[in-house]
């Protein structure tokens, strides 16, 4: 098979953008309208967690069959199909009737959900190999840009006095439009379909595993930082509520900067000494935060953590892909099963520490994991197909930035 034209790279690489534009978009959305579900069913605190917890159970038993769906098929055949999916199933837990009802409604949201996540991953690499330069981080960073956009939007239709249905409908229809048109721009497939004999499933690893416990130290920061940073300046600092909100504020602008620049770190100095200065930086900032316990050497230190942690899952999944290319939709699979166990365990096990020790105490735990990600970033050593180069035609102009 020829190599993909500059131009079909370029046009690759802004459709995924867009796809992972997309999910964030629909996360930020479905997040800022969960007040408005939980009060239009008169749920209790125990039932909606219930329903949060049948969108996880949806997303982490999706990513087994994404994962293979992916790997047979191609990349960017799952893709598009699993974008207008989960655009169109994101609008259903707005119109759940009854808790049953939403528990199904989010439990099939989060099962597409992780074939969109796990493919537009998994073509994210494929563009990044054909590229021949780091991209991940800047894919993620679209993923954290929508999630902002699709809390605006949803904070909007609230102000509006829109209920959650029709908030979730006017994001997720115009985005699965949009998404209709994607499969034209994505890279076609680097081998054909094996529509008659299924591939053979990849074996674990020590370095696939553990690749997979470095994404759930990770997201367990990610998780601790949006359930427990207004909690602990608000009741340990004394921070006024208004103030206290902007902790999470200040992690996740540092966040999403962080991914929308750490491509070029990536390339200057790769993915392992990047990953260990992230993970020293995260620790460092949150540690310092913690020590300090003053409201602006908090406010500071969350920044840091949100910067040090910015780079640190792109460059897992991007390594997850790379480490078997012909399995590469079931090894980011695998991980990102594993990772987003911590994104849901993460402010449980602070809670329960917190019960215990307190909670200034229970957040160096994620503190602690950044440190270990720093000690053990040798697993993202480059296992001999991350990204180079691609070989052009003479004359041909390398694709655009």
């Amino acid at each position: 098979m020829t190599h993909p034209t500059p131009r079909q790279i370029t046009n690759a690489r802004r459709t995924v953008t867009l796809l992972f534009l997309t999910l964030g978009t629909l996360s930020g959305a479905w997040a800022a309208r969960i007040p408005a579900v939980k009060h239009a069913l008169a749920l209790t605190n125990g039932q909606l967690g219930y329903a949060l917890l049948a969108l996880t159970a949806g997303l982490v038993a999706g990513m087994r069959l994404a994962g293979r769906l992916t790997d047979r098929l191609g990349s960017a055949r799952v893709t598009t199909p699993a974008a207008v999916a989960t655009c169109l199933t994101a609008v259903l837990p707005g119109y759940a009737p009854t808790l049953p009802l939403l528990i199904a409604a989010l439990a099939l949201y989060g099962a597409v959900n992780a074939c969109l996540d796990v493919s537009m991953n998994a073509h994210g690499v494929d563009v990044e190999r054909a590229h021949g330069r780091p991209l991940m981080s800047s894919l993620h960073g679209a993923y954290s840009v929508g999630g902002l956009a699709g809390a605006g939007i949803g904070g909007l239709g609230a102000h509006l006095g829109l209920g959650a249905g029709a908030t979730l409908a006017a994001t997720g229809i115009p985005l699965a439009l949009a998404c209709l048109r994607t499969r034209h721009h994505l890279l076609p497939p680097t081998s054909p379909a094996t529509t008659h004999h299924p591939l053979p499933r990849p074996r674990w690893s020590g370095r696939l595993l553990l690749t997979g416990v470095l994404a759930f130290a990770g997201l367990v920061g990610e998780g601790a930082a949006a359930d427990w940073t207004a909690v602990y300046l608000f009741e340990n600092l004394h921070a006024p509520q208004s103030v206290a909100v902007l902790g999470f504020a200040a992690f996740t602008t540092a966040m999403t900067a962080g991914r929308l620049t750490a491509d070029r770190l990536a390339l200057r100095l790769g993915p392992v000494r990047l990953i260990r200065y992230s993970g020293l930086l995260a620790a460092t900032g949150l540690g310092a935060a913690l020590l300090i316990g003053r409201l602006p050497a908090a406010l500071a230190g969350f920044t840091l953590f949100g910067l040090g942690l910015a780079p640190i899952v792109p460059q897992i999944f991007s390594a997850a892909g790379n480490h078997d290319p012909a399995h590469a939709g079931q090894a980011i699979a695998r991980v990102a099963a594993i990772g987003y166990t911590g994104l849901v365990a993460g402010p449980v096990i602070i809670g329960g520490a917190a019960t215990l020790t307190g909670l200034p105490a229970a957040l160096t735990i994620p503190a602690a994991l950044a440190a270990l990600t720093a000690a053990c970033a040798t697993a993202l050593t480059p296992h001999g197909h991350r990204p180079r180069p691609p070989e052009r035609p003479p004359g041909a102009t390398p694709p655009r930035t």
